[in-house]
């Protein structure tokens, strides 16, 4: 195994969900979502909604990490009926992986949950998505039902923030 080096400083920054930087992230990762999921549209009607709609204000926002002032990844926050928030849209380019950097992306939108004033966070991942189940688990989140008819997730998690 090739030993990738840490992950620089990320500067996290709130950015429009439609918007480059972070409409470029989002269409990277529907089309890895596609390929993982054969042919998955994750904006189609059986799925979550997760737009610009749910990931903006006000009880919502979409986050954009740089590295050295390059876009590296994304993730969002959206509102829940019951007043706790669903972390969505994570998403880290292939060549930032297996540096932290979706760790640290995580925390980031932990306290920017915080920050609007959630104190529970919830959020999903499918049967082909080991690692990013691992990292929930690591950081905290403890296994519940499945909170937002999501047909393709198989872990959904839980964590008081």
């Amino acid at each position: 195994m090739v030993e990738q080096e840490p992950a620089a400083v990320l500067e996290f920054r709130a950015c429009a969900f439609d918007e480059a930087p972070a409409s470029v992230l989002v269409q990277a990762m529907r089309e890895e979502m596609a390929e993982i999921y054969d042919g998955l549209e994750i904006d189609n009607a059986q799925m979550p909604k997760a737009g610009a709609a749910e990931l903006g204000p006000p009880g919502g926002m979409f986050v954009v990490g740089f590295e050295h002032g390059i876009p590296v990844c994304c993730g969002g926050i959206k509102q829940l009926p019951d007043g706790a928030c669903e972390i969505k849209r994570m998403f880290v380019v292939p060549d930032a992986r297996g540096r932290g950097v979706a760790r640290a992306l995580l925390a980031e939108l932990e306290e920017r949950a915080r920050g609007l004033g959630y104190r529970l966070a919830r959020l999903d991942t499918g049967p082909r998505q080991t690692t990013a189940q691992r990292i929930y688990e690591r950081a905290g989140y403890e296994p519940i039902g499945n909170f937002n008819d999501n047909p393709v997730a198989t872990y959904f998690g839980e964590k008081r923030l």
